[in-house]
């Protein structure tokens, strides 16, 4: 494979993930989509052996709309085989796929990473103890402040809703012993950083840890003891950004639902989940397909599909492939701001 590109060219890599699950199948059907600008200069790492043949066996069930591997830039790595159908077989295969992306789209300023869903598990079973890509990434570019955003423009009003989480795949139980004022103040360092990417003045949104945002004490004190504090901080040293909370869970979505779907909403720019699910629910169910992980403070622009395996579903020709087109866009756009900007 020739890595070289012209340095107006934009380079998006795509690690093709977990081969035993969708992931293949719907870069195919997204490659082939014409929301997919064009004038990009794609590079898949995986196997093509493999690509090639879930291409043929889609073609055999009917589906048509999909790129062709023997039309496409390959990395080609065979470090398994469908022959070899283990799950710690696809999970050293997908491990070892994101670690070639990475270091190509280190090598290019003008490139940016789509990652293809993978199993944790099947990671594990292969040897290699991460808890996800994100962790993957920050080790390999050695970046500590680092954060895990979904994102999704909406294709209703063109408006871009993000959320950040303050904590990761760790245990509900942890989230409040992880949870700090300096953990706080650097991911809304993050937020504030990719927002300013799109917008001058930026509102951004802090949802409470708990129901209520503790009720003054009633159900739970972080928000009185630390939480409260840690927003008037930070938002004194960031007079250019309009900072709202903590403000309770169960009511911190309903605006973006309702920007969403209508332009003359009012708008904010993000919100700070402070765990997962607190993030992700909202997120999806407002969203759907359209939402992307992304994740910000690495060195370039990373982008993956906001669902997992689809182990279910996988080789039946129905995976549905948006997810993976708006993370494909969101690269193009976030790298192309990035570039306007001289950071990312």
């Amino acid at each position: 494979m020739d890595d070289q590109n012209s340095s107006n060219t934009l380079k998006i890599v795509i690690s093709v993930g977990d081969e035993s699950g969708i992931g293949p199948e719907v870069i195919l059907k997204a490659l082939c989509s014409n929301e997919i600008p064009e004038h990009v200069d794609f590079t898949l790492v995986g196997s093509k052996k493999n690509l090639q043949k879930t291409f043929r066996y889609l073609r055999s069930l009917g589906v048509e709309k999909l790129a062709n591997p023997k039309d496409l830039k390959i990395h080609d790595l065979e470090i398994s085989s469908y022959d070899n159908d283990s799950k710690s077989s696809f999970g050293n295969s997908s491990f070892y796929y994101l670690k070639r992306a990475i270091e190509i789209v280190k090598k290019y300023p003008n490139s940016a990473l789509v990652t293809g869903p993978i199993c944790k598990k099947s990671w594990s079973l292969a040897g290699h103890y991460f808890s996800g890509q994100t962790e993957v990434l920050a080790k390999e570019c050695g970046v500590k402040n680092f954060g895990m955003l979904f994102t999704a423009k909406s294709p209703i009003t063109g408006w871009r809703f993000n959320t950040l989480l303050a904590t990761t795949h760790i245990a509900l139980c942890e989230v409040p012993k992880q949870l700090t004022t300096k953990l706080v103040h650097s991911k809304l360092d993050l937020f504030k950083d990719f927002c300013s990417t799109y917008i001058d003045k930026p509102t951004l949104k802090v949802a409470g840890l708990n129901p209520h945002a503790g009720e003054e004490g009633i159900l739970g004190n972080e928000e009185i003891d630390w939480l409260n504090d840690a927003l008037i901080v930070w938002s004194k040293k960031n007079r250019n950004i309009k900072l709202l909370g903590p403000i309770s869970p169960d009511s911190c979505w309903n605006s973006s639902a309702k920007a969403w779907k209508n332009k003359d909403a009012e708008k904010h720019d993000g919100i700070l989940a402070m765990y997962h699910d607190q993030g992700l629910i909202p997120m999806k169910v407002i969203a759907l397909n359209y939402s992307v992980n992304t994740t910000i403070g690495l060195p370039f622009i990373r982008t993956s599909p906001d669902h997992g395996t689809g182990f279910d579903i996988a080789g039946k020709g129905i995976a549905q492939s948006q997810s993976m087109i708006e993370a494909i866009k969101a690269a193009i756009e976030m790298t192309n701001n990035s570039r306007r900007l001289n950071t990312h």
